[in-house]
């Protein structure tokens, strides 16, 4: 489950109320944007909702800035687009810039969890009970975009976290486009469907990604129209339809369902540590399994996902015992 966490806060760029900006790239002129002001109801926490979509620390279509804002660079029906997110009082404002403007603020209440319902999850654990109780402002974030999160999950199977979000960086940054608008820092918007069909096989392989790996990211984009229709469909269809492509597992489906669906029963299996997670924090079992983290888990159906997010945010985790798994570097072959 990469990217689960909130986002941390990176080196900050405003120095004197000036944003510092690299040598070499020219400064945009500051443009006001579209502008959009929602009220949601009950608390909010921007780094919660939104923190699963950052793709580590480096992600070029994600900034948390020292004022407490959120940018986001995407790829919309309507075109690139970049949206700023900030909350004054109780009230979130939405700026954003380029061809996906209106796009991106129409989104804007379902991307900050409008059409999650939290109080469908009943706590049968003192220890969720209490994560809830703690983090009141979660709420499940709803993109309305899959490939923007399908890809990036492709990128993660059956690699380190630090191997795919360096992964992620380098394609996105030497493929994507600058992001629209004033941003913060360097951005970009990630590469159109044909663009990612079009990049070199040596290319790949110097980002470190095997060639299967690469192979199910060319299938998907083959399909991308087909693949962003399942943004329509319940999560479990949408799942189906996703793992239709050849190299799209169970795995890589929930970690995009969670994110473009806001999909609350969408929990992950598969995954290399998830279920001695659960495992340690319900039952003190760090061994447990994938069938065991399920059975565990089965009196939260409908809101398995949800639980899973709770317990990470809980910090009770198994104490190390063993090295992290080693990092390989294809690139160097």
């Amino acid at each position: 489950m990469a990217g689960r966490f909130a986002p941390r806060p990176t080196r900050t760029t405003v120095r004197g109320g000036h944003v510092v900006v690299p040598a070499g790239v020219p400064r945009q002129a500051a443009a006001p944007g579209r502008v959009r002001t929602w009220v949601p109801e009950g608390p909010l926490d921007l780094g919660l909702v939104l923190g699963p979509l950052r793709r580590g620390p480096g992600d070029p279509t994600f900034r948390a800035t020292p004022d407490g804002s959120i940018w986001r660079a995407s790829r919309t029906p309507l075109g690139p687009g970049t949206l700023r997110v900030s909350v004054h009082g109780g009230a979130v404002r939405g700026q954003a810039w380029g061809p996906g403007a209106e796009w991106l603020l129409e989104q804007l209440p379902e991307l900050l969890g409008a059409a999650d319902d939290p109080a469908a999850f009943e706590p049968r654990h003192r220890l969720l009970a209490l994560t809830r109780h703690r983090r009141p402002g979660l709420r499940l974030t709803r993109t309305g975009l899959v490939l923007e999160s399908l890809i990036p999950s492709i990128l993660e199977q059956k690699v380190t976290t630090v191997e795919a979000y360096a992964a992620w960086r380098t394609l996105v940054r030497k493929y994507g486009e600058p992001a629209p608008g004033p941003v913060p820092v360097r951005m970009y918007v990630m590469p159109a469907p044909r663009t990612w069909a079009l990049i070199p096989s040596w290319e790949w392989h110097r980002a470190g990604v095997d060639d299967k790996r690469a192979s199910t990211v060319l299938r998907a984009v083959r399909v991308a129209a087909r693949l962003e229709e399942a943004v329509r469909m319940p999560p479990e269809a949408a799942r189906e339809r996703l793992e239709v492509v050849s190299g799209i597992g169970p795995w890589t489906s929930a970690e995009t369902v969670q994110r473009s669906h806001g999909a609350p029963d969408a929990v992950t299996v598969g995954d290399l540590h998830l279920p001695g997670i659960v495992g340690f924090a319900l039952a003190g079992d760090r061994h447990a399994d994938d069938a065991q983290m399920l059975r565990l888990l089965e009196p939260y159906a409908g809101q398995r996902h949800r639980a899973a997010r709770l317990i990470l945010l809980s910090g009770r985790v198994p104490p190390r015992r063993a090295p992290r798994m080693p990092r390989g570097d294809i690139g160097r072959l």
